[in-house]
């Protein structure tokens, strides 16, 4: 059979099990989410020459967009692309922050601002290759150094205008689209390393012992328990829901309709997986703050839920967007 989304699925899952997000980022989370836009916006040229280094490995990419003044809000970014006099190149200059794997990266999907007339038209993407004039910095985020994020300053960098993705104004369109699979991704992420912590955490309870029984005799602990696994097997069930729509939709996760199924799955599992992992923390009591030991997958989970809720869009600003899209397709005369 042909390898479709739950090949997908089963492969990140098993990796985020490891317990470890930074260094499961580190495996390629930002060449995951940034190599797709290649391959779906780029030019014949691009790729084969710079999605063959990528496939093969040569080459590592990252997806340049959140800046220190825009983060969910895509439109308001300030990181401008001017042509050139003989309209050769485009003069890149601008910060991005919080860039998955960007110590490293050779090339970076950039949003970049090419008009001026305040909307979402002026937004473009770029491939702009790491050299002079393109510096990066290591930013210690929640979970790990080992994932790269970084802050990528550019500072007139001379890029093809070969390098532009599609066609001018149509980046922000690209970054919706290129959005729906990376906001899928952290969700399966999220409920790979939930299903860890939960395993540990059950496994835990059942050997701890407290006042002469084990913490798993303990009626609030069973609860707890049971709480943590119905909403792990509720997400696990809207996940594979949504999976099976992207295996049979037309294009797969690129593309409109898909955008609030999958806006919503990330916004429930970070919602959900807050709750999971404070139960879990709980039976585990000091373990399940330690970095090290019986408790390490705990702690790596707890840490990663908050930082999953802010990046690939804000929970917020997801809940509201798929509301209003379904609000498009409501019909205008349905009334109780």
């Amino acid at each position: 059979d042909d390898f479709d989304y739950f090949h997908e699925m089963i492969r990140h899952q098993e990796i985020a099990r490891l317990g470890r997000p930074g260094f499961v980022d580190s495996l390629g989370a930002g060449w995951g989410i940034s190599a797709p836009a290649v391959f779906h916006f780029g030019s014949d040229e691009m790729r084969m020459k710079v999605g063959s280094q990528l496939l093969k490995g040569d080459k590592w990419s990252a997806l340049a967009i959140s800046e220190p003044f825009a983060g969910s809000d895509v439109a308001a970014l300030r990181c401008t692309a001017e042509k050139t006099p003989d309209g050769k190149f485009y003069m890149v200059n601008g910060l991005k922050k919080w860039i998955t794997e960007g110590m490293y990266s050779d090339y970076f999907v950039t949003a970049v601002r090419t008009g001026k007339t305040g909307t979402p038209k002026d937004v473009s993407m770029l491939l702009v290759e790491r050299g002079p004039g393109l510096d990066t910095k290591q930013i210690k985020t929640t979970y790990s150094t080992c994932c790269g994020t970084a802050m990528v300053i550019m500072k007139d960098v001379k890029v093809p205008v070969e390098n532009l993705m599609g066609k001018e104004g149509r980046g922000f369109l690209q970054i919706m689209y290129n959005f729906n699979h990376e906001r899928w991704l952290i969700a399966v992420n999220l409920i790979g390393q939930a299903r860890a912590a939960v395993s540990d955490t059950f496994m835990w309870a059942r050997q701890r012992k407290i006042f002469g029984k084990t913490l798993i005799e303990q009626p609030v602990i069973r609860n707890k328990l049971a709480s943590a696994a119905a909403s792990l097997e509720s997400l696990t069930a809207l996940l594979e829901t949504v999976t099976y729509d992207m295996c049979k939709t037309k294009g797969g996760a690129v593309g409109d309709r898909l955008a609030a199924p999958i806006a919503l799955l990330k916004y429930q599992t970070t919602r959900s997986s807050w709750k999971i992992a404070d139960e879990c923390v709980q039976i585990c009591g000091g373990r399940g703050i330690t970095r090290t030991g019986m408790g390490a997958k705990v702690e790596g989970f707890k840490n990663y839920v908050k930082y999953a809720a802010v990046y690939g869009g804000s929970e917020e600003i997801l809940a509201d967007m798929a509301v209003k899209m379904s609000m498009k397709a409501f019909p205008k005369q349905a009334k109780l």
